[in-house]
This record gives C-alpha cells, sequence and structure tokens, in this order.
C-alpha cells in the first residue's frame, strides 16, 4: 500500500489532462501549505509569501515539459541559477523555504504525488516542532552594546568591573574607530542579570567612557547560511 503510493501517477513517462490538473491542484496546495508553515513565527513579505506558494506548481510545470529532456533540462537549470544573481539574499529560513517549494515542484513534476505529501507533512512537523521550542534561539536577556571611548584610553579591562556587576557574561566581538579617528567604538555582546538595571549599569559606562555615546539594544546577528 505504501509502496504503491510512492510511485509516479505520470504512467509509461505519459501526462494525461487529468493528471496534469491533479499535479498542478496539489502543487498549489502545498506551495500554500509551505508559505504558511515559512510564516509560522517568523518575519515575512507578502511578496515573498505569494511567490512562495506559486514556486511549487511552477517548478512542477517546468519538469513537465522537460520530461527527460536532457538538452532542455540544462537549459533550465542555467535559467533558474540567473536568479539567484537578481535577487537580494533571503535569511536561512528563507532559503530553506524556496529548496523545500522546488523539491516538492520537482517530485510533483515527476509524477511522485504521494513521495511529495508525505515528505511535506513530514518536514512541517519537524520544522513547526523546532520552531515551538525556539530550537537553536538565543539566550534570554542577550544585548548588543556599544561605547564610544577615547582614542586615548586603552579599552582593554576598561568595564571588567561592570561586566562582573551587572552581566552574566560579556564578550568583545568588535572595534572600529569613529569620527576620523579620533575615537574607539566597542560592540559587546552581553547578557545582563537584571534588565531593572540597565540604566543604572549604563551610568556607570557613562562615568567610563567621558559621557560619550553609549547604545545598548538587542542582540545583533548574522544568519549563517
Amino acid at each position: 500500500m505504501f509502496d504503491s503510493m510512492l510511485n509516479s501517477i505520470f504512467s509509461s513517462g505519459q501526462i494525461t489532462g487529468t493528471a496534469f490538473l491533479v499535479t498542478l491542484g496539489l502543487a498549489l496546495l502545498l506551495g500554500i501549505g509551505t508559505a504558511l508553515l515559512c510564516m509560522y513565527k517568523n518575519k515575512y513579505s507578502q511578496s515573498f509569501a505569494v511567490t512562495l506558494a506559486m514556486l511549487p506548481a511552477t517548478v512542477a510545470v517546468v519538469i513537465m515539459l522537460v520530461n527527460g529532456n536532457i538538452g532542455a533540462g540544462v537549459a533550465v537549470a542555467g535559467g533558474f541559477s540567473l536568479v539567484r544573481f537578481r535577487s537580494a539574499a533571503g535569511t536561512a529560513r528563507e532559503i530553506g523555504m524556496i529548496f523545500l517549494a522546488m523539491t516538492l515542484g520537482l517530485a510533483l513534476g515527476m509524477g511522485y504525488v504521494g513521495l511529495a505529501i508525505c515528505f511535506f507533512l513530514v518536514m512541517a512537523v519537524f520544522t513547526a516542532v523546532l520552531t515551538t521550542v525556539d530550537f537553536g534561539g538565543r539566550k534570554d536577556g542577550e544585548r548588543t552594546l556599544k561605547i564610544s571611548i577615547p582614542e586615548s584610553l586603552d579599552y582593554e579591562g576598561l568595564f571588567d568591573d561592570l561586566f562582573a556587576e551587572y552581566t552574566n557574561s560579556s564578550e568583545l566581538d568588535k572595534v572600529k574607530t569613529t569620527n576620523m579617528g579620533t575615537l574607539y567604538e566597542l560592540t559587546y555582546r552581553i547578557v545582563l542579570k537584571d534588565a531593572a538595571k540597565t540604566k543604572e549599569f549604563l551610568d556607570e559606562l557613562r562615568c567610563r567612557n567621558g559621557n560619550l555615546t553609549i547604545s545598548c539594544g538587542k542582540a545583533e546577528f548574522k544568519e549563517a547560511l
């Protein structure tokens, strides 16, 4: 029973009108499902969600048109590769969803309807569970702290006693010069012990850096691909 579900609905490689409509309809449904999965507890744009919903159907039709033609397949692959250079890079999650949508489109375009449905259900449950339990989430209280100091000050160990008093952990992430080289901007990643004492912490830092600019906000990070 299960093995029969994984067989292609395109008998002898021929695509009938009924098989085409079934495949196209299922591709649109799975595309919407993929878009909803990407939207779950995640920031997104409407244009990306709509595009993601369209992608499995688009890929499926392209694969049906190729239908074993190696030359056409190479040309299509080259066309898809050009899209990468005409679009802005997305987040790791968005790129993962694009790969999921394309995989579904490939499976459906080859007639493996049961395989596409099973794969989508497994990935949907897997992604939803990991998102719900905040798998790989950042630590609570993590902040990015930026402190400007005069170039004459030695920043090594300058704030260690304050970090020990007000934070659970601190790490110097980046140092850069600003204001034509007359200032250093120090960027720290910190985890506060008590968020209610943030103002007190910043006031202490101001006394050390000569009341120059200090900013403390949500942790900045770059998504690794």
